[in-house]
């Protein structure tokens, strides 16, 4: 008998354009069928008209559906018809929920709870075509490997001329020797340092240079730092006789004057008593 929705015959390209319709026409026997006062043919295809609106779901007796699915299930038996068993359990958890939300009244007595119902009925909906693109996603992948599994790999040994492309590999090392090259190369690396062998410069002592300083300065007359520097050969000499001056200054041993920035400095000794006991410690920070 033709599938048949309210009495009218379906028109043959609507049931082709559903898959799971498609796939019960491939086996009818084993296809569960309903057979309810709107609508006789495959489950499936009422899901299918469920789902793009072309029948109301409040038109739909669940219990007549329900009681004809149990019937056809006893003379079924196999794990296939188990997972056929949950996933009718699935949908029509998800019809139920469709038809309460259907059935809620409609105007504008209808409470701020009913609007909330009434706004699921879109996703009610989104969940009943998320079961069939699943159950046609599995379909798919059913008949891929059902079309697959005919296939052999070619199982031959490689020709004669690649193998002789490549040597035949020799395995010489001896587990002692794979051992010493495993150890080798597991061992922590030494951190690099930076030498400073290569400088040559001398270490000047701020202490001796302040020496010169004070033999040049006690004299009494003012000297320039140019002068005082004229006849220091090394650039570390310069620096020292500078630190040595600050030195000097810092203990109130002389006094220098530079009128302008970056000018010349001219420096006066103003020390009334000096000891040598007083050079002995100058620039004892730097020398440490």
């Amino acid at each position: 008998m033709a599938p048949s929705r309210r009495g009218a015959p379906l028109a043959e390209p609507e049931l082709a354009a559903d898959a799971d319709a498609a796939a019960l026409r491939a086996d009818p026997e084993r296809a569960f069928r309903v057979s309810i006062g709107n609508f006789e043919g495959p489950f499936d295809l009422l899901l299918s008209l469920i789902g793009s609106h072309e029948m109301d779901i409040t038109e739909v007796s669940l219990s007549l559906v329900t009681n004809e699915f149990i019937a056809h299930i006893r003379g079924l038996d196999g794990p296939e018809d188990l997972d056929e068993a949950s996933s009718f359990l699935v949908v029509a958890a998800t019809l139920l929920d469709l038809k309460l939300v259907g059935l809620l009244p409609q105007g504008e007595l209808v409470d701020a709870e009913d609007v909330a119902l009434l706004e699921a009925r879109d996703l009610l909906f989104a969940r009943l075509l998320q079961y069939r693109a699943f159950k046609q996603a599995a379909s798919w992948f059913q008949e891929r490997l059902a079309a697959e599994s005919g296939r052999a790999f070619r199982d031959v040994p490689l020709e004669e001329r690649f193998r002789a492309q490549v040597p035949e590999l020799v395995w010489t090392t001896s587990p002692a020797d794979l051992a010493a090259i495993a150890l080798l190369a597991l061992a922590p690396r030494e951190i690099p340092t930076v030498g400073l062998d290569h400088l040559h410069a001398p270490l000047v002592s701020i202490r001796e240079q302040a020496a010169v300083v004070v033999a040049r300065l006690r004299g009494g007359e003012p000297v320039t730092f140019r002068e005082l520097v004229a006849d220091a050969g090394l650039t570390g000499v310069v620096i020292a006789r500078f630190l040595a001056v600050l030195e000097l200054y810092r203990v109130a041993a002389i006094e220098f004057d530079q009128p302008e920035a970056l000018g010349e400095l001219t420096l006066t000794w103003t020390a009334e008593s000096w000891t040598d006991d007083a050079l002995a410690s100058l620039g004892a920070g730097y020398d440490s």
